[in-house]
């Protein structure tokens, strides 16, 4: 049990830390080009097919687990 706790707190920093370098990648490629309300979205956005990324990658590892795949 304190071998899944750690595993899930190594992918949560990973993912958390992967959302936060993807909008700065963002941020830097568009900041100052466009206006902040576009800067935010484009964020929002980028974060927002992260995440669904992650959710993907984290569905395919419980299904790797349970030997379904």
């Amino acid at each position: 049990m304190i071998k899944l706790i750690q595993e899930i707190i190594i992918y949560l920093v990973v993912a958390l830390s992967s959302l936060f370098i993807m909008s700065y990648a963002v941020h830097m490629l568009v900041g100052g080009l466009v206006s902040k309300e576009t800067e935010y979205l484009l964020i929002i956005a980028t974060c927002l097919i992260g995440v669904v990324a992650i959710g993907f990658m984290v569905w395919d590892v419980t299904q790797r687990r349970k030997g379904i795949k």
